[in-house]
């Protein structure tokens, strides 16, 4: 090949990929918009905790923004799976139904008590991994403001509205097992019968008010707390 011959062909290439970029960047302002009208209409126009998944055509539409939302998407599947299923059923599980529930299940509800720090370290590890990924984002000036709005509230308010729980639950399982033990420790004394509590020594009768009032308290606080996620999640 001649050197005029290979200067044309190079020449050729370079005139291909500069169009190629031009051609890309006549696509960003469109992509652009795209996605901030998806965050404003889909998101925060909307009550409740919204975190749509992308069809094909919208992953294509919003190009390199797909993975901006990615941020989003990503943080909410993982809360779901390794937060939330686990803090439901820890929940579940260590709520017995009854005083006797309280005493026969306190192994299971020790355990509970114990798993519940893996399950706040994996909210933590949740929101350190989008946090990070958020703050690294490079967007122009029109789309910051909306798509940090959008983060705020798909993932920053309910991960506040999760760690706010976590307090609550962690004291309501060990006043559970506070008063499992205390009953356990007098059983000589303290009888149950259903829901009712049969103490044959008048001194133990404060200590078990005292006990049975602060576990109603912390249970309360759980289903206040259960209220207000429910009412972030549905904008209720």
């Amino acid at each position: 090949m001649t050197g005029r011959a290979l200067f044309t062909a190079r020449g050729a290439v370079g005139m291909l990929t500069l169009f190629a970029l031009l051609a890309c960047g006549d696509n960003e302002p469109t992509q652009r918009k795209a996605f901030i009208e998806f965050l404003q209409t889909r998101i925060i126009a909307k009550a409740g905790l919204h975190v749509p998944k992308l069809t094909p055509e919208e992953t294509a539409a919003f190009g390199g923004y797909a993975k901006d939302y990615a941020v989003i998407a990503d943080f909410n599947a993982g809360l779901d799976r390794a937060v939330s299923t686990p803090l439901h059923k820890a929940i579940e599980a260590g709520a017995p139904r009854s005083l006797g529930e309280a005493v026969t299940r306190r192994q299971e509800i020790a355990a509970v008590a114990a798993g519940l720090e893996a399950i706040r370290g994996a909210l933590d590890q949740q929101l350190k991994v989008a946090d990070a990924a958020h703050a690294a984002l490079k967007q122009p000036d029109d789309l910051k403001p909306v798509y940090d709005a959008a983060y705020a509230r798909d993932v920053t308010v309910p991960a506040k509205a999760m760690v706010e729980i976590f307090p609550d639950v962690d004291e309501t399982t060990k006043a559970i097992l506070t008063l499992a033990d205390f009953i356990a420790e007098h059983k000589d004394k303290i009888k149950i019968n259903g829901s009712a509590i049969e103490i044959n020594d008048a001194a133990l009768q404060a200590p078990v008010a005292a006990m049975i009032e602060a576990l109603r308290a912390k249970n309360e606080a759980i289903v206040k707390a259960q209220q207000k996620m429910n009412a972030l999640v549905t904008g209720g």
